[in-house]
C-alpha cells in the first residue's frame, strides 16, 4: 500500500505476540489444586483437579499438573490453558515446560495472540526463552465459527517465531482462502508485527498509463540504522524504460529530513507527440532527466526552529510527466524558513523561489523572495490602559524573464520594502452594558522598486509613505435567558478614519491581490490581505449579530454593511490588481451575511453570502452543509462568485457544487462517492465511487473515478481510473490501478512503506 493510505489495521503496542517477558526468578511459584500429592521418593508434587499455578503474572490452569523438582519441569495435562503476562493465551492437551516458564513442549496446541491472531498446531516447542516452533501448523488473523474455515490462513509444515530476531518463518507453506489452497510457497518469512523497520522487499505497485505504458515498481527497503534508512524504488515502464528512484530519511537529535532522488536516461523518441507541438522540440529532453526533492524540520531550541521544502528538476515537465507531481501544478515553490515563537513575540524569516510551469513561462522565469521577515510583539504592560502591539515586515523580491501575458516581451521586476506599525486598543463597558473599543494605528513604509513592464511603465525609485488610523467600535449586547437557552442580539458599529489618500494606485501589488469581502473581515480596519495596498479615507462598518446557545444546539448570524464616507476609496472599481467586483468598490458596500448553525451534533451549516447593495441579487456564496447520523455521512459545498477569464479579460460568474456521501451498509461493508459539478457548463468535472470491506483480518476496496478536465497544452485529458487495494493483517497489502494518472492529484500511490 502507499504511504498515504496507511494500514487499515492498528498495530498493537509490543506487536502481535507482545513484548518478551522478563521473568524475575526470585519470585515464588504458587501451585494449588483440589488434591495435592507429595511423592518424596520421586521428588515430585502432583496436583489434581482445578489446578492453578501463578508465576510472574503467568497463570496456568489444567486438570492435572506434575511438578518434577529434580528436572525443574512442569507437565500439565487435561484442558491446559496458559495465560501469559503479555496477553497471549495458549491451549493444549498436554504442556511440558520448565519451572521458570522459559522453555516448553506442547501437544495439540492452540494459541490466541494478544491481537486475536490464531495459531493451531499438532505440537509446539519453545526453546531458549524466545523461539517457538510449531509443527503441522496453521496461522491466521481471522476469526472463524465452528467448522467454517477462516477467510484466509497460511498452513505450513513448520512455523517458527523468533522473538529475538523478530521474524516469523514458514516452511512448506500454503496460502488458503476459505480452506482452499491458492498457491504454494516452499519458504516464506515476514517480520514480526512488532517490528517497525526491517530490510526487505516492499509490496510492489502495478499499473498502466497511456504515456508510460505498463509499469511495475518493486521497492526494496534498507533499514540501515535506527535513525536513518533508504528505499530503492526502480520503476520499469514499457514505453519509457527505467525510472530510478530512491528515498533517504534520517532523524537527528533535533529534527529530521528527507531526500527523494528520481532520474531517467530519456530517449526523446519515446515521448508523445502532442497536437500543435513541434516534434523536434522533444530533442531538448534527450539524455538524463531527473529531480531532487528534499524537506527538513529542525529545532534550535524550545522557541526556535528552521527547515526547508525544496524541489529541483532538470526541466519543467519531468515530475508532472512521470506522475511524481500533480499535472495541475502551475508553480514550483521552494522555501527556506526560520521561526521563533515566544510568550509575547513571533519572528519568521522565509526565503522563497517561485518557478512558473505554465506554457507562457520561460525556462528561466522565476521570482525570488530573499527573504520576507515578519516580527510581532505584544507589550506586557498596558499603555494608556490598553494593549499595544508592534508589528514589522521586510521583503526583498526579484522577478526575471517574466511575461505578463502570452507573447509579451520579457520583463524584470524588483522590490524591497520595510514596513513597521504599532496598534493600540482598549475596551470599556459602561453601566448599562454598552462596550466601547477605541483603537489607533500608526504605520510607516519604505519602498525601493525597479519595475519594467507594460502595466506600470518603467519605475525606478525609492520613496516613503505613512498611514495613521483611528477609530472606535461600539456594541450593545441584549441578552435574554429562557430556561437553559440564551439569546444575544448585539448591534455593532465601527468608525475607522485613515489618511484621505496615500500613493498606491501606480505601485506594484505582490501580496494584496486576494480581496474577499465577507462577514469575517467586516470589522477589520483594512480588508486587504497583505501590505502593498492600504485602506484610505473614512469608513463606517455596521452590523448586527445574533447568537443562540442551548443545551444541544448553537447558532450565530452576523449581517452588515460598510460605508465609505470620505477620502479615496482604495477598493475602487478601476483597480487592475484585485477583483474590482469585491463589493467594496462603491460608497455603499454590498451586504454580507454569515450564518453558522449547529442545531444538533448531527447537522451543521456554514453559509457566507454577499448581496448586491442595490437589488439584493446574490454576488458571492460559500455554503457548506454536513450530516452525520448513524451509518450515513454526507456533505455538500456550493460556491458562487466572479472569476477572472483570461480569454475574455473580464470577470464571469462561476458556480459549482461538490458533494460527498458515505453509507455503512453493514459492520463490514461501506459505500461512498463524490461528485463535483459545474452548474454553469452543466457538466460533471469529477466523480468517484468506492466500495470497501473491512473485518478483523482483511481489507478490500474498489474505487472507480472519472475526470472530465481537458487541457492539451498541459497533457491533461479526460481520464477513467479503477483502483483495487487489499490488505492482509500482519502480512501487508497490494495495489493495482488501470491508469497511474490521477489528473487531479498526481500519482495515486506515493512512496510505499514497509509492510
Amino acid at each position: 500500500m502507499s504511504a498515504k493510505e496507511g494500514s487499515a489495521f492498528p498495530k498493537p503496542q509490543g506487536g502481535m505476540f507482545g513484548k518478551p517477558q522478563q521473568l524475575d526468578k526470585s519470585l515464588p511459584l504458587y501451585l494449588q489444586g483440589d488434591e495435592l500429592v507429595y511423592d518424596t521418593k520421586g521428588n515430585r508434587v502432583i496436583a489434581r483437579g482445578n489446578v492453578e499455578i501463578y508465576y510472574n503474572k503467568n497463570v496456568l490452569t489444567a486438570d492435572e499438573v506434575i511438578y518434577d523438582q529434580s528436572a525443574n519441569t512442569l507437565t500439565a495435562s487435561g484442558n491446559v490453558e496458559l495465560k501469559e503476562a503479555n496477553g497471549n493465551v495458549i491451549r493444549a492437551d498436554r504442556y511440558t515446560l520448565t519451572d521458570d516458564f522459559r522453555d516448553g513442549f506442547v501437544q495439540s496446541l492452540s494459541v490466541v495472540t494478544r491481537d486475536d491472531s490464531r495459531i493451531t498446531a499438532e505440537r509446539g516447542e519453545r526453546r531458549e526463552g524466545n523461539v517457538t516452533e510449531f509443527s503441522e501448523a496453521t496461522f491466521t488473523a481471522c476469526k472463524s465459527d465452528g467448522n467454517v474455515p477462516p477467510l484466509w490462513c497460511i498452513g505450513a509444515k513448520r512455523i517458527i517465531h523468533d522473538q529475538a530476531a523478530a521474524t516469523i518463518s514458514y516452511q512448506d507453506a500454503e496460502f488458503k482462502l476459505y480452506g482452499m489452497t491458492v498457491f504454494y510457497m516452499p519458504y516464506f518469512e515476514h517480520a514480526d508485527p512488532s517490528v517497525k523497520r526491517k530490510s526487505g522487499f516492499l509490496a510492489p505497485t502495478y499499473g498502466n498509463s497511456d504515456d508510460l505504458g505498463i509499469f511495475v515498481e518493486l521497492p526494496y527497503y534498507y533499514a540501515l540504522s535506527p535513525n536513518y534508512d533508504f528505499t530503492f524504488r526502480p520503476r520499469y515502464m514499457t514505453e519509457q524504460g527505467v525510472l530510478w528512484q530512491g528515498d533517504w530519511r534520517q532523524k537527528l537529535a533535533n529534527g529530521e529530513y528527507y531526500i527523494n532522488l528520481a532520474g531517467i536516461d530519456q530517449d526523446f523518441t519515446d515521448l508523445p507527440i502532442s497536437a500543435g507541438v513541434d516534434p523536434d522540440s522533444r530533442r531538448n529532453l534527450d539524455g538524463w532527466r531527473g529531480s531532487v526533492e528534499t524537506r527538513g524540520r529542525f529545532s534550535l531550541s524550545s522557541w526556535w526552529s528552521y527547515g526547508w521544502d525544496v524541489t529541483v528538476e532538470s526541466d519543467d515537465s519531468f515530475r508532472r510527466f512521470y506522475k511524481l507531481d500533480s499535472v495541475l501544478l502551475t508553480d514550483r515553490v521552494n522555501d527556506l524558513w526560520l521561526v521563533g515563537i515566544g510568550d509575547r513575540s513571533y519572528f519568521s524569516a522565509k526565503a522563497y523561489q517561485f518557478g512558473g510551469l505554465l506554457v507562457n513561462d520561460t525556462a528561466e522565469s522565476e521570482s525570488l523572495v530573499h527573504p520576507v521577515i515578519d516580527h510581532n510583539y505584544v507589550f506586557k504592560d498596558p499603555i494608556a490602559g490598553g494593549e499595544l502591539t508592534w508589528r514589522s515586515n521586510a521583503l526583498s523580491l526579484s522577478r526575471s524573464d517574466f511575461r505578463l501575458t502570452p507573447g509579451a516581451d520579457l520583463v524584470s521586476q524588483d522590490m524591497n520594502r520595510v514596513i513597521t506599525e504599532v496598534k493600540w486598543r482598549r475596551r470599556f463597558t459602561d453601566a448599562i452594558g454598552i462596550t466601547y473599543t477605541p483603537f489607533g494605528e500608526l504605520r510607516g513604509d519604505i519602498y525601493q522598486i525597479n519595475y519594467e513592464d507594460s502595466l506600470f511603465g518603467n519605475i525606478d525609485e525609492t520613496f516613503t509613505r505613512g498611514l495613521a488610523t483611528g477609530g472606535a467600535t461600539v456594541s450593545y449586547p441584549w441578552i435574554a435567558n429562557a430556561g437553559s437557552t440564551s439569546h444575544v442580539i448585539e448591534p455593532i458599529g465601527q468608525l475607522v478614519a485613515h489618511n484621505s489618500s496615500v500613493r498606491q494606485d501606480d505601485l506594484p501589488d505582490e501580496d494584496a491581490k486576494s480581496l474577499i469581502f465577507d462577514d469575517t473581515n467586516l470589522f477589520e480596519t483594512s480588508k486587504f490581505s497583505g501590505y502593498d495596498r492600504l485602506e484610505t479615507g473614512v469608513r463606517a462598518n455596521v452590523g448586527v449579530q445574533y447568537t443562540f446557545q442551548g443545551p444541544v444546539g448553537y447558532a450565530r448570524v452576523l449581517a452588515g454593511q460598510s460605508f465609505h464616507l470620505s477620502g479615496d476609496n482604495a477598493y475602487n472599481e478601476n483597480s487592475d490588481e484585485f477583483n474590482p467586483r469585491s463589493g467594496l468598490e462603491t460608497d455603499k458596500s454590498d451586504y454580507v451575511l454569515g450564518i453558522y448553525l449547529a442545531p444538533t451534533d448531527v447537522f451543521r451549516v456554514i453559509a457566507q453570502s454577499r448581496f448586491d447593495e442595490d437589488d439584493m441579487t446574490l454576488r458571492r456564496e460559500d455554503l457548506t452543509a454536513s450530516f452525520n447520523y448513524g451509518p450515513l455521512m454526507a456533505s455538500a459545498t456550493y460556491t458562487y462568485g466572479d472569476v477572472f477569464n483570461t480569454d475574455t479579460l473580464r470577470y464571469d460568474a462561476q458556480q459549482d457544487i461538490l458533494g460527498f456521501a458515505a453509507l455503512r451498509l453493514t459492520d463490514r461493508w461501506t459505500v461512498s462517492g463524490s461528485i463535483r459539478y459545474d452548474l454553469d457548463a452543466a457538466n460533471v468535472l469529477t466523480d468517484s465511487i468506492r466500495l470497501a470491506y473491512l473485518d478483523e483480518c482483511f481489507m478490500l476496496s474498489a474505487t472507480y473515478s472519472e475526470t472530465y478536465i481537458s487541457d492539451p497544452d498541459r497533457f491533461i485529458e479526460p481520464d477513467r481510473t479503477v483502483m483495487l487495494r487489499f490488505e492482509l493483517k500482519n502480512l501487508g497489502g497490494f495495489n493495482y490501478q488501470t491508469n497511474v494518472v490521477d489528473f487531479l492529484g498526481g500519482e495515486d500511490g506515493s512512496a510505499p512503506v514497509r509492510q
